[in-house]
């Protein structure tokens, strides 16, 4: 039974020694996510609108020109479409 408390253990220690190193790649991740949009920014580019575009790149075509069309009808609805 020891024997394979000290198993588990070590397996336990593992997943969280990965665990620990996966969550500060991503916070370094992030930070350098955060430095591209200060980039960005310095460039010009408005930052809100690029997130927005990253968002809508990430979603599926038929999803992205369901939600495209969705708002235009409610930009319709709410007298400020073009």
């Amino acid at each position: 039974m020891t024997e394979n408390i000290t198993s588990d253990a070590g397996q336990l220690n593992k997943f969280v020694e990965r665990i620990e190193r996966l969550e500060e790649e991503r916070r370094e991740l992030g930070a350098d996510v955060r430095e591209v949009y200060a980039e960005a920014k310095g460039a010009g580019f408005d930052v809100k609108v690029l997130r927005q575009i990253i968002r809508l790149r990430k979603m599926d075509p038929a999803d992205r020109q369901e939600t495209e069309f969705l708002r235009d009808e409610y930009k319709k609805l709410l007298g400020i479409a073009e």
